[in-house]
Order: C-alpha cells, then structure tokens, then sequence
C-alpha cells in the first residue's frame, strides 16, 4: 500500500469520527440537554465541555486540521483526488476547526466561568439564553461542514481506489 494511501486512509477515519461526533451531539445530545431546567442544562454543558477537553478528542480535531492539508498536498497533481481533498481541506478548516475555534470555544469559556450556583434565577436563564441558541448554531454549522467534508475525503477514497 502506498504511502499516500495510508494518509488518505488515517485521514478518512480522523475526519468520520468528527462528523460522526458533531452529528450525535446535533441530533442526541442537544436536543436531550434541551429538556432540561436552566441549572441542569448549563451544569451539563460545563462538564460536557471540560470533559471532551482530552487527548482521545486532540487526537482526532487536530489530527483531521493537521492530517487533511497534508493528504492534500501529497495528492497535488493527481485529479480530481486534490480537488476533492482540496475542498474537503477549505470545509473542514473554514466550516469546523475555524467555527469552533472562533464560535464555540468562546461560548464554552463563557459558560465555564459562569458561578451557576451563586446566581439568581434570572442571571442563570439570561445565561442559558444567551448560550443555548448561539451553541447549537454553531454546533450545527460545524456538523454540515463535517459530514461535507467526510463526503469529500470518502469520494477521495474512492477515485484514489479506481485509478490504482
């Protein structure tokens, strides 16, 4: 097996667990949390967002911003493979690592600063409304661009199959 192969491969599987990852939490996880009081709700994404901060979650959002530029320049000038990683790339690093990186990750600083127990009622509802809607926006952009991507790596896969 050809070394590019391997990367396309390590790659494909990086960038599947992202999107399968985004894809629970859009149609699972949120809309479970979404049944809860205020206090529960923002109680469980305070430890939702500090629990994912963890090696198994580096490995694979930084692996996939790391691996997908990389496999793309080793597929320069084979067609329509580059292309395919190319914009798998642009989606992948614009529609997820950057809406995380510039959207999520501020509103989940936010809420971890948050001293949910020593505030009011209406301190905790203003918190959740002002965190809850945006979250899942944002959490529902970067799981299109996701599964976006993954579609294009896999098509990668698959024209790279077809013309070994």
């Amino acid at each position: 097996m050809k070394m590019t192969t391997v990367f396309l491969l390590v790659t494909a599987v990086l960038a599947a667990l992202i999107a399968g990852l985004f894809y629970a939490y859009s149609c699972s996880v949120v809309p479970g949390l979404g049944k809860l009081s205020d206090v529960e709700y923002l109680k469980s994404m305070q430890s939702i967002n500090r629990e994912i901060l963890n090696p198994v979650f580096f490995m694979s959002f930084m692996g996939t911003a790391v691996l997908l530029p990389v496999t793309t320049f080793l597929f320069r000038g084979e067609q329509p493979a580059f292309i395919l990683l190319l914009l798998a790339c642009a989606a992948y690093l614009i529609g997820v690592f950057g809406v995380t990186v510039v959207g999520n990750v501020p509103l989940n600083d936010m809420l971890d600063k948050f001293d949910i127990s020593g505030s009011t009622a209406e301190a905790i509802q203003e918190m959740r409304n002002n965190f809850e809607n945006r979250w899942n926006l944002l959490n529902n952009v970067r799981t299109a661009f996701s599964v976006i991507s993954i579609i294009l790596v896999v098509c990668a896969c698959l024209w790279n199959k077809q013309a070994s």
